[in-house]
């Protein structure tokens, strides 16, 4: 950066309640699981705090990296997350539940998909922001980069993650949307992939089933629906202050791993409707500071960006808790900050430190 400026207190105000309320409920939810599974109340909390402090320590380091630097590797970017989603498919991914979803390398699993979505954005952020006239024309400045978007989205469908790979799509949307995408191309291409949507659901026996059941859990209880019955049951008892942490009864070995996608069922039972409200109320400040940031960008390379990273969390908590209230079909993604995960944290600080210090730069040229 070419001057310093102050760190945006209020987003780092934000971000540490999130992760402060992330490290409660990861080890609320899972203490009784955790001694069941592995004889440790501790196991997932103390893996979390681990997790948490040091996504600190890397947002903190890439706060202080002018954003600008990352235009440099962004063309490379594209093909590293190609190359890890290739990569998860063949026998050096690890299948875990009938999913191929993960990477092991020395004791270290993570999901290529997270790493993707990154670099997807920095591409698509840094080649928009070069080719801004042509994105007027569909053919040629809209489709290359859905057809670009696509391809990810087809190598993660085939792990399978069908949720992950429909937020590929939406990031991709949301920032040629915001580079200047006409309405009625937008129109256009919603319209192609709610059909392709459809399309892939009723493709798979698992997929449907699993579609079939958010409408009615409660008519295959025992498999298809069981995960959204029990996450039904605990926000429904939790009333409007929940019935106090730590207390909760369905994520004693009801809720399985109930400390990573089904982890608001347990704010929900726990801290009732007013916990809710107050993380649901965290995260929409979170979104707003993240789009004035976006607005306040000295450039459009910055603009996209921080656009592409807050479509990310946005699309992740609306999902996640649409799942949790039965509202759209079950799927496997975290609710940011809070769900328990090393690769998912990892990347999201990261993000959280771009997104920093673009707000910092904004902030620097007075807009």
């Amino acid at each position: 950066m070419k001057s310093k400026n102050r760190i945006d207190a209020y987003l780092l105000t934000l971000i540490l309640v999130l992760l402060i309320i992330g490290v409660i409920m990861v080890f609320s939810s899972s203490y009784y699981y955790a001694l069941d599974k592995m004889d440790n109340i501790y196991y997932f909390l103390s893996k979390d705090i681990i997790w948490v402090v040091l996504g600190l320590v890397i947002m903190f380091v890439s706060m202080m990296i002018d954003y600008h630097h990352i235009a440099k590797v962004a063309p490379a970017a594209y093909f590293v997350g190609l190359a890890l989603l290739i990569t998860v498919l063949t026998s050096l991914g690890v299948e875990v539940n009938n999913a191929r979803r993960w990477i092991e390398i020395a004791g270290f699993r993570f999901q290529p998909s997270e790493v993707a979505k990154l670099c997807l954005i920095v591409f698509l952020a840094n080649s928009l922001s070069k080719t801004n006239k042509k994105i007027g024309r569909f053919i040629e400045g809209n489709l290359p980069y859905l057809a670009m978007a696509a391809i990810y989205s087809a190598l993660i469908i085939k792990q399978p993650n069908m949720s992950t790979s429909v937020i590929i799509i939406l990031i991709a949307f949301a920032m040629l949307f915001v580079a200047g995408m006409l309405w009625r191309h937008l129109a256009t291409m919603v319209a192609a992939g709610i059909a392709v949507g459809v399309y892939f659901v009723r493709s798979s026996t698992y997929r449907y089933v699993r579609f079939l059941s958010f409408r009615d859990p409660f008519a295959d209880a025992a498999k298809s629906g069981y995960q959204v019955i029990q996450s039904l049951y605990a926000l429904g008892s939790g009333g409007l202050l929940g019935v106090g942490l730590g207390q909760g009864m369905q994520n004693k070995l009801y809720i399985p791993e109930p400390q990573n996608d089904f982890i608001f069922a347990t704010i929900g039972e726990e801290l009732g409707l007013v916990g809710c409200l107050i993380v649901l109320g965290l995260y929409m400040a979170l979104i707003l500071k993240g789009v004035k940031i976006a607005q306040k960008a000295p450039d459009l390379f910055g603009t996209l960006l921080a656009t592409g990273i807050m479509s990310m969390l946005a699309f992740q908590v609306i999902i996640n808790i649409a799942v949790a209230t039965s509202s759209m079909p079950v799927t496997g993604i975290p609710l940011p900050f809070i769900s328990y995960g090393g690769s998912s944290m990892i990347i999201l600080m990261t993000e959280m430190g771009i997104l920093m210090n673009i707000s910092m730069q904004g902030t620097k040229v007075g807009k």
